[in-house]
């Protein structure tokens, strides 16, 4: 906002230096000169230059030989440029110069323009003002620019000798989204600005729709503004928010402050002043803020908040918080006093850092119940999620190798059961698909050429336990350790051109830190179990093979836009092996059968235990897919369009061939497809069992067809679908000609023909006016959402689930917007969660209300304030907080 006066000095003394030589100079023309004074009446001993004139250009320079001492020290260093629409007036007795009309000025990023400029060498002053136009009205008001400062005024006197001016009618933006207005301005000096009858808002409006104002102020730019008494106005109108004084902060980068709280009063916990802090802008690398909830019966609550970013390395943000709630009072029966908290952590590395090694994490962990009983409005979406979950995770690409390598930590936290599971760490390390043999040069031809070789290592740390015994000893009790190694043979060729052959093998390595021994206590007579520590490892290895090939059909049409109907078929059979590894299993005496059982000592391992039992299994799938070609509706164009019929309808099952009952699996199938021009989204799974069931609904060895039923007997189905409407969806598109869309067609009429014909259909179309309804078009999204579960494994045939969702917004106007969220269960029969939200756009100012009309959660939300961040702190809101006794 501050306008450097030296500079401008410089530019209007430079000016009268290069003027004031062209008097000596011959005028061309008694005549003209008689003319100017016609039209302006100039004392004696003036010069009046046109803009045209050829005795100035627009650039001048400082002839050398014109001055007869040398240069002062602060002599220009660059080219001035200056102009005026209408004259350039030197006035030499008065020592004057004006420039009228459109005056412009310019010295390396200093800007100056206004509808007259003049400067007084005699008095040291420089007056910049606008003129009144011919309707009266006062326009070309003074416009100064410096790098990116912008100021208008209505007129402005400096003296350029002692830097100090007077300013009227002063608009300014700062870098930080404020606009001052300001009656008088009286510039002391570089660093302080006094002004009076100010108006500071964040309205980009010329009449702002609200603005604090304040009679008297002190300005230093580009850090505060110091105020006395200041009001809040609302559309001119005074509004009853006074204080005796102010402060406003102008600095362009952040800056450490109080955040201010808000209040309100629960039923519960009594009066609050919630999420009130200081923030700790600490560098440009990283910030703080803490902030916290105290309410008066003693409940409280603490949070931290932190962003980083190093640019092109990283960024995130790390939070902590933790509350202290009591219900009641100390002494009656329901009283109570609980402690949550929570740790986030969000952090996400530049692509370009380094592509070969990758840092990223994303955590939320703490108290399993914290989002349902915290006091924070804040939370109040977040209770609906039943999982925490975290990950942390390391990667690198060893380059020249074929080796990665990645670590990460996670964490699944169920805030139903209270379960916590985590991997801590889990270790992973992999070698690319290499080809021993492989030829140098050229592509492989033979099944050995094709032979490839991969290798797995992956190393865990589980741990299992629950909220009460999280970040305690005793979380690690029972952990489980292990190793594991895989490597992987395999290979492909063609038989029979037609069908292609995967031969495979795989072996696998475990490493245990401990096992389980089971020994028979005579004394006690009963089984004692021990875990022993102890290294112990395992082999197992497998080998298979899978055909596989694929069936083309298609079907023409002769009439019609519809071409052509192809399907796909591409069935597979897999054939696996694996021998019997149960000779890692040992024996104990169960007192309880009286008899010698088999046990594994690695039941509980990490990985497992090694296969037991000789596994020889065939597996089937066949997989389907139709398209459809369909020529386009334009008659012009020629080529058939593909569309999509059924993406997917898959077929599986499997057989064991080696068991003695049972041996085929349930035959499973699932779809997928999208009707509606794509809007609407259909998924279909079903599980079908081809065996019967006793009177106990126990499977049994006889096919359910020959007990008198279907082929097969539906266990399980699932459907879901999805669909997105709009307000376009409904909106006719209208197509234009071919004519219109190709410029190459040849119309037989000349190009200079057609562009007049296209001129004046663009002419008759700009006088014809459109006249459409008020409000006749109302944006709107509405996303709907059906989910149906049946299940009938053991004869219970009932539908586990049958609900529909719905989300959306309209706009009523264009700053009217509401938006909802809800569903219903016909299960259960009742709404599932409920939100409305109603927004407004105030221009400089925002307001919305969300509400949870009903459900165990009934709360609402009013906010109204100021859209900046700079005066975040004005405004207003009120809360209704959930009753904490339902939970």
């Amino acid at each position: 906002m501050l306008i450097r006066i030296r500079h401008i000095g410089f530019v209007f003394f430079h000016i009268y230096l290069g003027i004031s030589t062209l008097v000596a100079q011959d005028i061309e023309g008694k005549q003209q000169h008689k003319t100017l004074k016609k039209n302006f009446p100039q004392p004696q001993d003036s010069v009046v230059i046109y803009k045209n004139s050829p005795v100035l250009s627009q650039k001048d320079r400082i002839p050398k030989d014109t001055l007869p001492v040398k240069p002062k020290k602060e002599a220009f260093q660059d080219i001035i440029e200056h102009s005026a629409d209408d004259y350039i007036e030197i006035d030499v007795r008065r020592n004057l110069t004006r420039m009228y009309k459109h005056a412009k000025l310019h010295y390396q990023d200093v800007d100056l323009e206004a509808g007259m400029i003049e400067i007084d060498y005699k008095n040291h002053l420089i007056i910049a003002r606008g003129i009144i136009d011919s309707t009266g009205a006062y326009t070309q008001i003074p416009y100064f620019k410096q790098g990116k400062e912008e100021t208008i005024q209505d007129s402005i006197r400096v003296n350029y000798e002692t830097e100090r001016a007077l300013i009227w009618g002063l608009n300014s933006q700062q870098d930080n989204g404020i606009f001052l207005h300001s009656g008088v301005s009286k510039k002391v000096n570089d660093t302080t600005l006094y002004v009076r009858d100010i108006k500071i808002t964040t309205s980009k409006k010329k009449n702002p729709d609200y603005y604090i104002g304040i009679r008297k102020a002190k300005i230093v730019p580009k850090k505060k503004i110091i105020a006395g008494s200041s009001q809040l106005y609302i559309a001119d109108v005074p509004t009853p928010i006074w204080i005796p004084f102010a402060y406003f902060p102008l600095t362009q980068s952040r800056t450490s402050g109080i955040l201010m709280p808000t209040y309100g009063e629960n039923a519960r916990q009594g009066y609050f002043l919630q999420n009130g802090g200081y923030y700790f802008a600490i560098s440009d690398y990283f910030d703080l803020a803490l902030t916290g909830d105290i309410y008066s019966n003693g409940s409280w609550s603490f949070r931290t908040q932190s962003k980083y970013k190093y640019r092109y390395h990283f960024s995130g943000s790390f939070g902590f918080s933790y509350d202290v709630n009591i219900n009641s009072i100390r002494g009656f029966s329901d009283y109570s006093k609980t402690s949550r908290y929570n740790i986030r952590w969000s952090h996400s590395q530049d692509a370009n850092f380094n592509p070969n090694m990758r840092l990223s994490a994303s955590v939320n962990l703490g108290s399993s119940k914290y989002y349902r009983e915290s006091i924070n409005e804040f939370h109040t979406n977040a209770n609906q999620n039943n999982t925490l979950s975290s990950s942390v995770s390391f990667s690198k690409k060893f380059v020249g190798t074929p080796f990665n390598l990645s670590l990460s930590a996670t964490h699944t936290q169920n805030t139903n059961t209270e379960e916590i599971n985590m991997s801590l760490p889990s270790l992973q390390l992999s070698m690319d698909r290499i080809y021993p043999f492989a030829p140098k040069e050229g592509a492989a031809r033979n099944p050995l050429q094709k032979l490839g070789l991969s290798y797995a290592l992956s190393g865990d740390y589980r741990i299992k336990t629950t909220d009460a015994f999280f970040f305690k000893p005793k979380m690690f009790d029972g952990a489980k350790k292990g190793i594991k190694h895989t490597a992987s043979l395999s290979t492909n060729m063609k038989l029979f051109k037609f069908f292609t052959l995967n031969p495979s093998a795989n072996y696998t390595e475990r490493w245990y830190f401990d096992y389980l021994k089971k020994t028979y206590d005579p004394g006690a007579q009963k089984l004692v179990i021990d875990t022993l520590n102890g290294f112990k490892s395992l082999r197992e290895y497998n080998a298979g093979m899978s055909l596989s090939t694929n069936i083309y059909g298609t079907f023409r049409f002769k009439k019609g836009r519809l071409k052509a109907i192809r399907h796909t078929i591409r069935p597979s059979v897999t054939y696996s092996y694996r021998p019997d590894f149960s000779f890692y299993d040992e024996t104990v005496f169960n007192p309880e059968t009286g008899e010698m059982e088999k046990y594994s000592p690695f039941k509980e391992g990490i990985y497992g235990r090694p296969g037991s039992g000789v596994s020889n299994n065939l597996s089937f799938s066949v997989n389907n897919s139709f398209e459809a070609k369909l020529m386009p509706k334009d008659s012009t164009k020629k080529k058939a369009v593909k569309v999509p019929l059924l993406n997917s309808l898959r077929f599986s099952t499997n057989y064991n061939m080696t068991a003695d009952t049972l041996r085929w699996s349930p035959l499973n199938m699932n779809t997928g497809f999208s009707i509606l021009k794509n809007k609407m989204h259909i998924n279909i799974a079903a599980t079908m069992d081809p065996y019967a069931l006793n009177l106990a609904s126990k499977r049994i060895n006889t096919f359910n067809i020959s007990n008198g039923g279907s082929l097969f007997r539906l266990t399980s189905a699932n459907l879901t679908m999805s669909y997105n409407l709009s307000n376009k969806t409904f909106e006719k598109t209208t197509r234009k000609s071919q004519n219109e869309n190709d410029p190459d067609v040849d119309t037989g009429i000349p190009e200079e023909d057609m562009r007049k014909q296209s001129k004046n259909r663009q002419n008759e179309k700009s006088n014809v006016k459109k006249l459409q309804l008020y409000h006749a078009k109302i944006p709107w999204k509405l996303n709907l959402s059906y989910s149906l579960h049946y299940a009938n494994g053991q004869r219970q045939n009932e539908f586990s689930t049958n609900s529909l969702m719905f989300s959306g917004n309209i706009e009523l106007t264009p700053k009217w917007g509401v938006g909802f969220s809800s569903g219903y269960d016909f299960k259960g029969k009742g709404m599932g969660y409920t939100t409305l939200n109603f927004e407004r756009d105030l221009d400089s100012w925002k307001m919305r209300f969300s509400w949870v009309p009903f459900g165990d959660r009934s709360t609402y939300y009013f906010f109204i304030g100021v859209k900046s961040s700079v005066l975040s702190d004005l405004k207003y809101d009120k809360r209704k907080l959930p009753d904490k006794r339902l939970f």
